[in-house]
């Protein structure tokens, strides 16, 4: 079986577009439709046709291109069964625990609730690849628009169980403001501080910051290290919960 191909691009003002192709067999995936004709030229600039769009959330800069998509390729679009009635042009809904297909290989569905009520990501165990739109990003996540930190917590605990060199694709180019907010809460992490040293360095030539992977998160990611005695020192909550210091952490991020 062939390696997939995956192509990054920018949508609107700050959103990844994301296309999974397979060479093999020519099948197309896109994550998500922040906008649809800037995905379709970066289909037709690679001769992809796009047979899939698997949706992860309602938020309208992550399913504004749904329908132009579905005219332009009859593709089949896959989204949250919570949100269901609120993604265009949706074929199939999905849950926690489902599986898909794509070109042959299985597709984990993970509802990941907090950012909002219905958010999935899809897992290609296979490759080790993981799409986490809103739920998880390079150094942070997704504000708490639906959801209490109760239950995001939880649904970030489920990306770090999987396998650590899993390369993560998030849904926004929010690094860099990301890595400042880290090093508030956490400025002893030496490998934060290099990170965001190495971050600040590719936003500066225009250079994309993603793909991450899980085994890096975890070391610089505040929102995964909520465990850590330095980060707990740092912001005074030593005996604190890890739910409580995820929702502290969340609330000075919003505040920052």
């Amino acid at each position: 079986m062939t390696s997939l191909e995956i192509a990054v691009f920018m949508c609107r003002s700050d959103n990844y577009g994301v296309l999974v192709h397979d060479p093999e067999t020519g099948a197309t995936l896109s994550i998500d439709a922040p906008d649809g004709d800037k995905v379709i030229a970066e289909a037709d600039k690679r001769g992809w046709t796009i047979t899939d769009l698997f949706t992860t959330h309602h938020h309208k800069d992550h399913v504004d291109g749904n329908l132009t998509l579905k005219e332009r390729y009859d593709c089949r679009i896959v989204g949250p069964v919570e949100e269901a009635v609120v993604i265009p042009g949706l074929d199939l809904a999905v849950a926690e625990g489902d599986e898909l297909e794509f070109s042959g290989r299985k597709v984990d569905v993970i509802w990941t609730p907090g950012h909002t009520a219905g958010h999935v990501c899809y897992s290609i165990p296979s490759e080790k690849l993981l799409f986490s739109a809103d739920t998880l990003f390079a150094m942070g996540c997704g504000r708490l628009f639906e959801r209490p930190a109760s239950d995001m917590w939880p649904s970030l605990q489920k990306l770090m169980a999987l396998p650590d060199d899993t390369e993560v694709y998030f849904g926004h180019e929010y690094t860099l403001a990301n890595a400042r907010f880290a090093l508030t809460v956490d400025p002893e992490n030496q490998v934060l501080k290099e990170r965001a040293e190495a971050v600040a360095e590719l936003r500066e030539a225009g250079d994309f910051t993603i793909p991450t992977t899980i085994g890096l998160e975890k070391k610089t990611n505040p929102f995964l290290r909520v465990t850590d005695s330095g980060l707990r020192k740092a912001i005074g909550m030593e005996g604190a919960t890890d739910a409580e210091v995820f929702a502290e952490v969340r609330v000075r991020k919003d505040n920052f």
